[in-house]
């Protein structure tokens, strides 16, 4: 089928993006990366010739050859160029967050209902064997009814960190760690266990000297009635990422492997009357599938060119965000805040701090 004409915009986490698509040379063609800094995202480039390297975002989206739009720019710009992409006529990949507001995710569903191009939020997480042969057990039956779920986002940064001017302020990067950081554990726990029914948050900035907070506690119960702990913090002496889930039938439990939890070696334990060996049996038909930023690339162009795809779609990106505006809205009133948010809810058009 006819390769994909992607164009990068952003040279920072962009340059991950374009190693996926470098790994997939049957499906795309990177034909331009916009930054700024046109010597950053040339650095990265190298020997491949054919791209084009220029900081005129509007000369991108007038190029009819370019199908597919990659934001990798930081938060605050995630809503604004968006939308310019979709009103261009282009398909859209963006980084997380999507935007900042549960309202400006629906003002983004509207635009690409009336532009009729697509928005491929990126939750690379979820693409990886670990996942899917934990989904399969899920499929499967043998997993049966979930009883609880806990996630660890132990993680490390310092003042380097936070030397870009960006970082660690409300209007820039939007949020701390629960945006920032954990947003990924977070959407996998809705991937594995489905809708957020309510949350109660605790939110500190006990690390660093920033706006934001970089501490939380969280815990929630899912319209199932499963209950989910998870720990968040840039405060460890180094980076990990961990998930546990116990079933009915089986306890899965990824490594402590941070940024590619899906990537990692998984333990999946029977529990009686289920045994190993039935569950070994689905780990062994599961296919392997690949992982992170590849395997979400890869989703994409399947959606794209019409084929089978687990792409990750706009209405889970604003689930993401509407469980972020729960945690904040929690934290500040120190009660459970309960799903979906709707238009008047206190967070609903952004979280934000009003200016003191």
């Amino acid at each position: 089928m006819k390769k994909v004409n992607v164009a990068i915009i952003g040279a920072g986490i962009g340059y991950k993006h374009y190693i996926a698509y470098r790994a997939l040379p049957d499906l795309y063609t990177v034909t331009a990366v916009c930054d700024m800094n046109t010597a950053r995202a040339a650095a990265f480039i190298e020997d491949d010739s054919g791209v084009e390297i220029t900081s005129d975002f509007e000369a991108v989206l007038a190029n009819p050859e370019i199908e597919l739009i990659d934001i990798c720019l930081p938060p605050h710009l995630h809503f604004d160029f968006t939308a310019r992409a979709l009103r261009a006529g282009k398909d859209v990949i963006c980084e997380k967050p999507l935007s900042n507001s549960v309202a400006d995710v629906d003002r983004l569903v509207a635009i690409s209902k009336e532009t009729g191009r697509t928005v491929y939020p990126v939750f690379q997480y979820r693409f990886g064997n670990g996942i899917a042969r934990l989904r399969a057990l899920i499929d499967s039956g043998l997993a049966g009814r979930a009883y609880v779920a806990a996630m660890e986002t132990h993680w490390n940064r310092d003042a380097d960190y936070y030397a870009v001017d960006w970082r660690g302020t409300w209007k820039g990067e939007q949020g701390g760690v629960i945006l920032g950081h954990a947003i990924h554990m977070h959407d996998l726990l809705s991937f594995i266990l489905g809708p957020v029914d309510s949350v109660f948050a605790r939110l500190d900035t006990r690390v660093n000297d920033i706006e934001v907070e970089d501490c939380g506690a969280l815990s929630i119960q899912m319209s199932s009635g499963a209950l989910a702990t998870s720990s968040v913090t840039l405060g460890a002496g180094n980076d990990t990422s961990r998930l546990r889930f116990c079933f009915e039938g089986v306890t899965a439990e990824s490594g402590s492997r941070p940024y590619a939890p899906a990537e990692d070696n998984w333990t999946f334990v029977a529990r009686a009357p289920v045994t190993q060996d039935q569950i070994d049996a689905v780990i062994a038909a599961t296919p392997d599938q690949s992982g992170g930023q590849v395997g979400f690339s890869l989703q994409v162009y399947n959606a794209m060119r019409g084929l089978e795809s687990e792409v990750v779609n706009i209405g889970e990106a604003r689930r993401s965000i509407e469980f972020v505006s729960a945690v904040y809205q929690s934290s500040r009133t120190g009660a459970p805040v309960h799903l979906p948010l709707n238009v008047g809810d206190s967070t609903y058009d952004g979280w934000e701090p009003a200016p003191v």
